[in-house]
Parts: structure tokens; C-alpha cells; sequence
């Protein structure tokens, strides 16, 4: 393949990857070149503002949870039409999970196997010289991973700057690494967050001025034909189209609104090659499934926020029990809370859902679930068939306050193959989930 491509990476989480990465796609965009994005891992909010930014559809790269192929082809298709792909890391460079190389859901699996220069976004908020001794370590971990430049972000000042970049300037070690950025400090920049992370991107006031705001940035603290000069031509095969999870149905009725958002793109357009037509309904605008439709899909995002609007949605609750009679319903970690007899929000009231499975669920009792996850489905379902094997995520901070009598779903294993006990449950056609579904194992 000749079309371009680099990697956005950090030494740790919030280090300021998400808005470097934003503000490098408006400004590229601005110039009008034809840009693209990925995110690593398991994200549904920041492919989001990818898409604002660039104008083009992202998509999710996860070496753990997504087979080489499938990973191929989603490059390849990601890269299509594209003078450059920018992918944005997860967490540290190096941080995923212990396995197999190239298996580990790491940004550096996806730079080694796409052979993909890193551009390393050092956060220099507190220290100086100190920043060079990091980025020595980071340039030599890994000789698989190449680090082509470096963005310092939160500069605190002209001085603060030249003690950095004096300080990188003398590594040569394994070769010199040069500074293609000095970004000053910017709060006001800085994404929104709630308790599951950024506030998503089609509820960000004023997002096209506020990406504006970026592109100016990087213009301004950013050698942007440097960083064109960086990005290599992608090492990557031919490889064809792959569907990560099979199509419930021929026709899928898809919960989609502000309520039910978390949907990975990827998922959605392997059910469109495969011959299934996706019909979207709105549960908080009191819509019920489509009675044209022979499969339901009530995939996660916030219905906490909205438990009263859903609780209040007669239309949606009824239609939903209908449909589920005769044809199956699958949800998602929150899909999965509606599926529920009730959800208690933060504030502790409770909230009657559909009643289709026998669990409750509550925010006012919070606990951290994160992981990923590989599933061992006990019977068929909407995202395979019994006996297979399924990975994908965990992300939530609902606890089940109330089991019920259901049979589970799957048996769960976490990231390093450790048996986490049953999951999820099933009640005639219906099945749900906290685990977020990826791929085929």
C-alpha cells in the first residue's frame, strides 16, 4: 500500500493524546488534505470527535480483542481514499495486557505491525530535563517501535521549553529524536468528561468553533509539514473485507439515541456486508423496534441519565415485549440494564425498565468494572452461537443489585485468560450483557 500513516502516543493516559490528535486532524483538514483516524482499544467517544474532524468515518484497531485479519482489513479499509491515517493510542505506549506479542492490545502491537512511526506526546507539566530521560526509555524499549518526533505539551513557558528541547536535543541515543511541537498550556481546551469519560462528541457545545480553536493551535505550536514528513506508507497485504460478529438478523431493529450510542462502527458494517439492513429506532422518543424487523439490538451508552424518560416510554416498553415474543433481543451493558426489572440512578430513585430479564441494576451503589473480556457463550445468541468464544469489554460502574433466576449468558474469562465466573443472562429470546462485544475470538 502507498497511503501514509502514523501514530499519536503517549508515555501515560491524559498526558493530552485526544487533543494533540484533534487538533493535528483540523489542521491537516484545514489545509484540505483528505485525512483519516483510529483509536486503539476499546473507545467509543473519541472516534467521534474524530469523525467532526475530519469529516470521514474512524474506526476501532484492537490487537487483543480483533484477529490479525480482521485488524488488516480494517486498516486497509480505514486508509482508503486517505493521503494520511492518523491513529490515536490508548493509555501508554507500551500499556495493555500480558499475552502473546502482538496480542496484547497495546498501541506499540499496532506501530510494530503496520510498521507506523510513533509521535510521542510528552506531557513536560512539572518537570524539564527530566522529559529527555523518559523519551530515551521510550526510544529504546522496543526496537520494533520507532518514536519519529516528539510533541511537548503543557509548556509553561519559553524557558521551560528551551530546558526541554536543550535536553532531547543532546540524546543520541538510539538516534536523535526531533521536536516537532511545543503546545503551551490551554485549559480552556481541554474535552469535558462525565463518569464514564469524555462527554461524547455530538453533545459538545460549539464543537466546529472548538475544532477550529484546535486547528489554530497546531498551527501556531505545531510543524505540521514535519509531521506529513514523518508518517510512513503503511506495511500491510491486501486483505478482505471481515465481519467481526455475525448479523443477528436479515433485518436489525438498533436502539439509537442518546440513551443507546455506544455502537462500534466496524461491528455495524461487517453486518452490512453480510446482507442485513440496520433500522434504527429512538426508545427516548417513546419508539418502539420496527415490526418489520426479525432481530433487536439495545446496544450500551447512558440510560442512567435518561432512566425516567425510559421508565416513562410506554410505547417503547410495550413494543419491545411484543417484539421479543417472537424474535430475539440482545443488549449491551446498558441495553442490558433496560432489559432489567429496574435501574436506580445516582440519586437513588428507582426506575421501572422493560422486566424482559430478572436483574436490577444501580448507580447509587458504584462500582468500577473495567476489562477486557472474553465471553464463552453458553447457548446461541445474537452474537454467536453456543460453544463459541467472543472477545470485547467491560466499562461500567452500574452493580447489580438484584441477580434474578436467569440463565448466564456466557462464561467470562478476563485479558490474561483467568476464569471470571458466568455473565450476563437469557430468558426465551432474550439475552444481555455488561460485556461489550469486539469480535470473534
Amino acid at each position: 500500500m502507498s497511503e501514509r500513516g502514523l501514530i499519536v502516543a503517549a508515555p501515560r493516559s491524559g498526558a493530552g493524546k485526544t487533543v494533540i490528535t484533534l487538533a493535528l486532524l483540523a489542521a491537516l483538514r484545514r489545509r484540505g488534505m483528505a485525512v483519516k483516524a483510529a483509536k486503539t482499544g476499546p473507545d467509543y467517544i473519541d472516534p467521534g470527535f474524530h469523525a467532526a474532524a475530519t469529516g470521514a468515518a474512524g474506526c476501532n484497531l484492537d490487537s487483543w480483542a480483533m484477529p490479525p485479519a480482521l485488524l488488516d482489513a480494517l486498516v486497509a479499509e480505514a486508509v482508503s481514499g486517505a493521503e494520511i491515517l492518523v491513529i490515536e493510542g490508548v493509555m501508554g505506549l507500551f500499556d495493555g495486557v500480558s499475552g502473546a506479542p502482538g496480542r496484547r492490545g497495546t498501541t506499540a502491537d499496532l506501530a510494530a505491525r503496520f510498521a507506523l512511526p510513533v509521535l510521542l506526546v510528552l506531557d513536560v507539566a512539572g518537570q524539564s530535563q527530566s522529559a529527555a530521560a523518559v523519551l530515551r526509555g521510550f526510544a529504546g524499549h522496543d526496537p520494533a517501535v520507532r518514536i519519529a518526533g516528539v510533541i511537548l505539551n503543557r509548556v509553561g513557558s519559553e524557558r521551560h521549553r528551551d530546558l526541554v528541547s536543550e535536553a532531547i536535543a543532546a540524546l543520541r541515543a538510539p538516534t536523535p529524536i526531533p521536536i516537532l511541537g511545543s503546545v503551551p498550556r490551554a485549559t480552556a481546551l481541554e474535552l469535558p468528561e462525565r463518569h464514564l469519560g469524555l462527554v461524547q462528541a455530538g453533545e459538545h457545545d460549539d464543537l466546529d468553533r472548538w475544532l477550529d480553536r484546535l486547528a489554530d493551535l497546531a498551527e501556531r505550536h505545531i510543524d505540521l509539514d514535519a509531521v506529513m514528513a514523518a508518517a510512513a506508507p503503511l506495511a500491510i497485504a491486501a486483505a478482505p473485507p471481515t465481519t467481526a460478529l455475525p448479523p443477528p438478523g436479515q433485518r436489525i431493529a438498533l436502539a439509537r439515541d442518546q440513551a443507546f450510542s455506544f455502537v462500534y462502527p466496524h461491528v455495524l458494517d461487517g453486518w452490512r456486508r453480510a446482507g442485513a439492513e440496520i433500522v434504527t429506532f429512538s426508545p427516548l422518543a417513546d419508539e418502539p423496534p420496527p415490526e418489520n424487523c426479525d432481530a433487536g439490538w439495545l446496544p450500551g451508552g447512558y440510560p442512567e441519565l435518561h432512566a425516567g424518560a425510559l421508565a416513562a416510554a410506554v410505547r417503547f416498553r410495550a413494543g419491545l415485549v411484543r417484539f421479543a415474543q417472537n424474535r430475539p433481543v440482545h443488549g449491551e451493558c446498558g441495553g442490558y440494564m433496560v432489559l432489567g426489572q429496574g435501574l436506580t440512578d445516582a440519586d437513588g430513585e428507582r426506575h421501572a425498565m422493560t422486566g424482559l430479564l430478572g436483574h436490577a441494576t444501580s448507580f447509587a451503589h458504584r462500582k468500577l468494572q473495567l476489562g477486557y473480556r472474553e465471553a464463552r457463550l453458553r447457548a446461541d445468541s445474537p452474537i454467536g452461537s453456543a460453544g463459541s468464544a467472543v472477545r470485547g469489554h467491560e466499562f461500567h460502574y452500574a452493580t447489580l443489585i438484584s441477580s434474578g433466576d436467569d440463565a448466564p449468558l456466557a462464561d467470562l474469562l478476563d485479558g490474561q485468560g483467568r476464569a471470571l465466573g458466568p455473565s450476563g443472562g437469557r430468558r426465551g429470546r432474550v439475552t444481555g450483557t455488561f460485556f461489550h462485544a469486539i469480535a470473534q475470538a
